[in-house]
């Protein structure tokens, strides 16, 4: 009876999905995922919507859809070939691209919260008429912080283009000559 405990304890502690391999995996928790999707920035959002624009459209990406109300914008990349060797002898084609969604969001503190979303698709057909397509989400942190640090870049220019000139020094003041 104790070795059946025993044995049912072990296939208990077996059985508890570890988080570690889940992570591994890809299968990130939705708060981790958050963390790695969306920034704030000291910036009013429209400002920080045209600079999101603006780097959907200096990274290749076509805009489909953007609405400053609602804070939304949707883009995808151009579709590129990706049929793969063993693709090609199964009489098969794929192509794919990648597909973009940012979320920029006015903060009460004044900030502007922005969340992406990168989905690399990848579209398949057969000789046969078949078609069929996979959406595969990207979590790869680096791609999410190089956007990030692009939207910061944007932001810089744009505060430097916006903000005023420096005035001109004024000439000196003509010494006063003293009469005697």
């Amino acid at each position: 009876m104790k070795k059946i405990a025993v044995v049912a304890a072990v296939l208990a502690v077996l059985s508890v999905p570890d988080v570690a391999a889940a992570q591994k995996k890809g299968q990130l928790t939705p708060m981790q995922l958050q963390a790695m999707q969306q920034k704030e920035f000291d910036a009013p959002k429209p400002t920080v919507f045209s600079s999101v624009m603006d780097v959907f459209q200096d990274l290749g990406y076509s805009v489909g859809s953007a609405d400053m109300n609602t804070g939304f914008i949707t883009a995808e990349s151009a579709t590129t070939n990706r049929t793969s060797f063993w693709e090609a002898l199964g009489d098969m084609s794929s192509s794919g691209n990648t597909r973009a969604t940012a979320f920029i969001e006015q903060m009460p503190s004044g900030m502007s919260r922005v969340r992406l979303n990168f989905v690399s698709t990848k579209s398949m057909s057969g000789a046969y008429g078949w078609n069929t397509r996979r959406d595969q989400p990207i979590q790869d942190p680096a791609v999410y912080q190089r956007a990030f640090e692009k939207v910061d870049e944007a932001l810089f220019v744009r505060r430097a283009v916006a903000a005023p000139a420096p005035a001109a020094p004024s000439p000196p003041a003509p010494a006063e000559v003293e009469a005697n």
